[in-house]
């Protein structure tokens, strides 16, 4: 499938449930509601399946580590058998992808298949994405969802979830709606701002990366002398 066709499949218009976004325009599209609304199948009496989905998003989203059976039990609607079919696939990705192939971000590419939803997202979303003293990623925290061309973000809250993490730096990303991979005026300022404060914080931002559906374009390596540090360094 060429990109126009992805666009066009893409468009909210088209109106695609969860599996058939898979088949036109891949996983990695799929937002993690959808993608938990394919796991969980359907809802329960009180709410549809995307309900259901949207209430694990934000529980697994507080998690730091792979929950149990008892505290996802505790989420309303989703019963044993929901909640055993959602700690298994957290298990076996923790088996099979995690555990042995996890690598630490050396370079803007390897966070890239965090974060590819991004490019097909109609509105402006920034996320930060918190790491350890050796690089690995601790989890990926969504900011701020703006509108068509622009999401606000303050410091404060750009830097609270990694300070909860301990995180010892961090990375933000965020997507151009538009396809254009050229970071503008807005973006190089907000940069700045935030690699200030992360030299203040002690917790150094390492790139700023733009996401588009041709691609990406990391801040860093355009303008280095904005960061305190980076992968190179």
């Amino acid at each position: 499938m060429n990109h126009n066709q992805v666009a066009l499949f893409a468009r909210p218009e088209f109106n695609l449930m969860p599996r058939e976004k898979m088949e036109y325009v891949g996983v990695s599209a799929l937002s993690n509601e959808e993608l938990l609304a394919i796991i969980l199948g359907s809802g329960c009496h009180d709410c549809d399946v995307f309900e259901l989905a949207r209430r694990l998003s934000q529980f697994l989203s507080t998690e730091t580590s792979v929950p149990t059976l008892a505290s996802l039990k505790r989420i309303r609607g989703l019963g044993k058998v929901k909640a055993a079919q959602i700690l298994a696939c957290l298990e076996l990705s923790g088996r099979f992808i995690l555990s042995d192939k996890a690598i630490p971000v050396s370079v803007p590419e390897d966070v890239l298949s965090r974060v590819s939803y991004m490019k097909y997202e109609s509105q402006e979303h920034l996320v930060v994405i918190s790491l350890n003293s050796a690089n690995y990623i601790i989890r990926v925290h969504e900011l701020t969802t703006g509108l068509v061309n622009q999401t606000p973000v303050h410091p404060r809250e750009a830097f609270a979830l990694a300070i909860e993490d301990r995180a010892v730096s961090v990375i933000f990303v965020h997507n151009h709606p538009s396809g254009s991979l050229e970071p503008s005026s807005e973006d190089m300022s907000i940069t700045r701002i935030l690699c200030a404060s992360g030299k203040i914080l002690q917790i150094p931002v390492l790139d700023h990366i733009i996401i588009g559906k041709s691609g990406f374009t990391s801040i860093c390596r355009c303008c280095p002398e904005i960061f305190e540090s980076s992968f190179s360094k």
